[in-house]
């Protein structure tokens, strides 16, 4: 064989296969290197997409938890104020259930004390009574024994 014959048609044979791969095979390479290239574009955007709304929820995580704290801090607030207000109140309460208690008492004292002086003025009476009796040593009748009893009781409570 003839190695001129063989080299053209060798290079026939190859131009050939290059027309036939470039006019029915390239097309579908370069599309699926398109398509590929189209998908790998729209990760990339999706990514970016993600990052931005991981950093938005991000800002609003951090915002609700500083809304939270602030709340959290107002109710800790109104919470403490409340708590001075029942421990005012329990205190003005005590105070005043002191002073009741303590005027009960001043109460109790004075009468008992009331009491008492009438049981001292009645009993002077009756000693001054049984005194003067033994000094004029006469009876005196009931009825003026307790006229001069009442004189001499209002005498000594004046």
């Amino acid at each position: 064989m003839n190695i001129n014959l063989t080299l053209v048609i060798q290079g026939i044979a190859f131009f050939a296969t290059a027309w036939l791969v470039m006019k029915f095979g390239w097309p579908h390479i370069i599309a699926a290197i398109e398509e590929r290239q189209k998908k790998i574009a729209e990760g990339l955007a999706a990514a970016e997409e993600g990052k931005r709304a991981l950093a938005s929820a991000s800002e609003k995580q951090d915002q609700v938890i500083r809304e939270a704290r602030g709340e959290a801090a107002g109710i800790r607030d109104r919470a403490e104020k409340e708590y001075a207000a029942i421990v005012d109140k329990a205190k003005g309460d005590a105070i005043a259930e002191g002073n009741r208690q303590k005027a009960i008492a001043v109460a109790e004292i004075e009468t008992e004390a009331h009491r008492a002086r009438e049981a001292l003025s009645k009993q002077v009476a009756e000693l001054a009574v049984k005194g003067a009796e033994r000094l004029v040593r006469k009876e005196i009748d009931a009825a003026a024994h307790k006229q001069l009893l009442d004189d001499l009781i209002a005498e000594i409570a004046k």
